[in-house]
């Protein structure tokens, strides 16, 4: 796989949708949880949302429970979680595995174009980034503690693209 279109992934509702649909916009994919003391991180989200979707910004929760079962809901719950707590309207995928042999392939893909440090291909905790450019490739990856307000510069580079 070369660019992030050419993976696919299951909306929140269990339709599934390809990333090819993301064509030509910047897109930040965020592993997420309900449980986390980041959770908070979706307000900050959803702003990035508000602020640069309409500019080609593409924000894409990936809700996932491999890190201290933060998000054991389904993805119903989930759904209504962060709609009633944080007004979420940026696209929420249906929650997978970030890691290990039953990681989503598009996971296994952002981890290996943009390692963590020392080189590390796993994704440590929730609420990991991934900036992805205008063509597709992966651009930077962020760790848990970069709060969504700290990518803003970052998001406006790649906008300007």
């Amino acid at each position: 796989m070369d660019t992030v279109y050419d993976f696919e992934a299951l909306q929140i509702n269990g339709k599934p949708v390809a990333l090819s649909k993301f064509k030509g916009k910047v897109m930040l994919i965020v592993n997420t949880a309900s449980a986390c003391g980041f959770t908070p991180q979706f307000a900050g989200l959803e702003e990035l949302h508000q602020s640069y979707g309409k500019k080609g910004l593409a924000v894409l929760g990936f809700p996932c429970n491999q890190f201290g079962a933060q998000e054991a809901g389904s993805n119903g719950e989930i759904a209504e979680f962060c709609q009633l707590n944080y007004g979420v309207t940026f696209p929420m995928m249906a929650k997978i595995d970030v890691n290990g042999p039953e990681a989503h392939p598009l996971y296994r893909w952002l981890a290996a174009e943009a390692p963590g440090l020392l080189g590390s291909k796993s994704i440590k905790w929730n609420f990991t980034k991934f900036l992805v450019g205008k063509d597709g490739s992966v651009l930077k990856r962020y760790a848990p503690t970069d709060t969504p307000a700290s990518l803003a510069e970052d998001i406006e580079t790649a906008l300007a693209a």
